[in-house]
């Protein structure tokens, strides 16, 4: 998984698929793999994301080198290694770039997407049984 970003997000959201499949980053980082954390229940990553504490039902998570990204810190970090190419990866980068900003805009973000889940009827991801 070393030099690549994991890109964890819930399948079942909306607003969670646009970003999966819009999101692009520089080449200099690396590729962007998806997890879909309801799907792939079983992938190494959502161990260590389990492992970690990590709710899934509280933030996306990002993987890149040694270290995970949770929810604004991960929305931070799209910002900063995403690519100019697209209007989501330009927006994202214009907007999130700033970890204050992105600290700011999370949590409606968040509120926005269990919303949609709720709407949808999916239910949480529940990824720590209910820790």
């Amino acid at each position: 998984m070393q030099g690549d970003v994991w890109f964890v997000y819930d399948g079942e959201c909306p607003l969670c698929r646009v970003a999966a499949q819009a999101l692009r980053i520089r080449q200099s980082v690396g590729h962007l793999h998806l997890v879909d954390a309801r799907v792939e229940r079983d992938h190494p990553l959502m161990a260590r994301i389990n492992q970690a504490g990590l709710d899934l039902d509280e933030g996306m998570v990002l993987a890149y080198g040694d270290r995970l990204y949770h929810g604004a810190e991960a929305l931070t970090l799209m910002g900063l290694i995403g690519s100019e190419h697209g209007w989501f990866n330009r927006m994202n980068a214009l907007l999130f770039r700033s970890p204050a900003l992105a600290r700011f805009t999370y949590p409606a973000m968040r509120g926005v997407r269990n919303l949609l889940i709720r709407m949808l009827g999916a239910g949480k991801i529940d990824n720590l049984g209910g820790r």
